[in-house]
């Protein structure tokens, strides 16, 4: 089964977006190269947690004496990127992410795989019998400001979802919440 690498060395553009309302909205990962435009789905949990791994890896080279990285403690306001996705044509949704770091390029790594099959018994489903399946992954190197640009967006659009209710913390729907918090 062939691997479909999408790789993206100092994309011109790494975003998490939306689409959707809020209580039914669609996250995308999404990287732009050129003319080469990649979107991934993924989930909001996996969004909220891919921003804060970014950050903690970041504020952790801070703290490296000296400091070899150049690594900014906040987004440069000339990476702020607050526009709306661009055509959007999923090429796979996501299942395991990986971040690591490269000292060499002094950029942060971002792996992501396609959520696999799993059959009912628990073996990964087989590949069709023609052999034609391809296996899909997102590799992405991101500079240390894009990277907290890119986190940043993260948490925002994350945060941007339906409101919690003081009472019970669940998520409050635009046609109404019928609160199940317990009366004393």
């Amino acid at each position: 089964m062939p691997l479909r690498v999408h790789e993206f060395d100092w994309p011109d553009r790494a975003v998490v977006g939306t689409i959707g309302l809020p209580g039914a909205r669609t996250f995308f990962l999404q990287v732009r190269a050129g003319k080469q435009v990649v979107s991934i789905a993924l989930e909001k949990q996996q969004s909220a947690l891919l921003a804060e791994k970014i950050d903690e890896m970041l504020d952790q080279l801070i703290t490296i004496g000296g400091n070899p990285f150049s690594v900014p403690t906040s987004t440069p306001p000339e990476l702020v990127d607050n526009d709306p996705l661009e055509a959007v044509h999923e090429s796979f949704r996501t299942g395991a992410m990986s971040l690591s770091w490269d000292p060499t390029t002094a950029q942060v790594v971002l792996e992501a795989h396609p959520l696999t099959d799993v059959a009912s018994d628990g073996d990964d489903q087989l590949p069709d019998e023609d052999g034609d399946d391809e296996t899909e992954m997102l590799l992405v190197r991101m500079p240390v400001g894009t990277a907290r640009a890119f986190a940043k967006r993260t948490r925002k659009v994350v945060g941007a979802g339906r409101p919690a209710c003081p009472l019970c913390g669940y998520p409050v729907d635009s046609d109404g919440h019928v609160c199940t918090f317990p009366e004393d």
